[in-house]
């Protein structure tokens, strides 16, 4: 339905912020599938332009090199803002450049869509509940965030987006969409992405030992991409009513130390498990709860995990 209704507009006009990177290519591909003229947006910090290299002869499709802490003039109807680094490793080696594409970002884009009309799409994240006291996750929980800690430039700054969304959505009216991504994984991830699943296919694939922090009895909830790039679509197709926060993500749950071991066995690695300390603030549990994205957006996550281990594996064979 969602596709359908989609092809019978060929005008719409999307942006996507951050489309060279992970989501933000799977994003712009299926935009493209459905009809849509697409602006591909990203500085290139962490996003790769191989990600979109299929795309860059199609009519429909447009890259600009651009950073969003920078005002950008555009005729636009839909925007997904999913532009800002969203791996420890990344967001932590400038934290201060972190905080602003959340910030700034989201101030250049919310005037954007203000000044168009757009409809505009957040790409929050599950970050905002900190390491969680309530489990699992409801919209309605405040979080257990560290302001001042080393992950607070990415978990302050996605929460200080959302609040500028509502703000703006309040003040001026603009439709906005705020989604809250939970882990999500699949092909176009970058080789050193510094995620747990990207870190252990390659680890595996190259037989090195597999790095887990802490005992790995902490928990996290995988999406495969396909699913997750299904629920911002539908999500952006929704009533102007339906604000959010929404939650989107695969709320079947698996600890680490599991995860590790699977990887391993999918693999045929010869490697070992290496332990190393916890690092700082990092969530024991982490498991959304979907029940507004199976209600409003009639979406739940299709793919199982090994099957999308399977297709993630087959990538990163191909880049090794």
């Amino acid at each position: 339905m969602q596709k359908e209704k989609l092809k019978q507009d060929r005008n719409t006009r999307a942006l996507v912020t951050g489309g060279a990177g992970f989501l933000g290519s799977h994003l712009c591909q299926r935009l493209i599938d459905d009809g849509l003229e697409v602006l591909c947006v990203d500085n290139l910090f962490t996003g790769n332009k191989k990600n979109i290299n299929q795309l860059l002869k199609n009519s429909n499709f447009e890259f600009i090199r651009h950073d969003v802490t920078l005002p950008l003039h555009l005729e636009i109807d839909q925007i997904y803002n999913l532009a800002c680094p969203a791996s420890p490793v990344k967001y932590q080696y400038n934290p201060v450049q972190t905080i602003k594409t959340s910030v700034h970002g989201a101030i250049n884009m919310l005037g954007l869509a203000k000044r168009t009309g757009a409809t505009i799409l957040q790409a929050s994240t599950s970050e905002v509940y900190g390491d969680p006291n309530l489990h699992p996750q409801p919209e309605s929980y405040w979080g257990n965030v560290n302001p001042i800690g080393l992950r607070a430039c990415y978990d302050e700054g996605k929460r200080c987006a959302e609040t500028l969304f509502f703000d703006y959505h309040r003040q001026y009216n603009i439709p906005i969409k705020v989604a809250r991504i939970f882990n999500t994984f699949g092909p176009n991830m970058h080789l050193n992405d510094g995620r747990v699943i990207s870190n252990f296919v390659v680890q595996a694939l190259k037989g090195e030992p597999i790095t887990i922090y802490g005992s790995g009895s902490q928990t996290r909830s995988f999406c495969y991409v396909d699913d997750m790039i299904e629920a911002l679509v539908k999500f952006m197709d929704t009533p102007k009513d339906l604000c959010g926060p929404v939650n989107l993500g695969n709320p079947s749950e698996i600890t680490i130390l599991k995860l590790a071991n699977e990887i391993i066995r999918m693999t045929g690695s010869s490697s070992t498990i290496h332990y190393k300390d916890l690092p700082s603030d990092d969530p024991i549990k982490r498991k959304p709860d979907i029940s507004l994205a199976k209600t409003h957006l009639r979406w739940k996550p299709e793919t199982k995990l090994q099957k999308g281990l399977s297709n993630t594996i087959r990538y990163f064979k191909t880049l090794l």
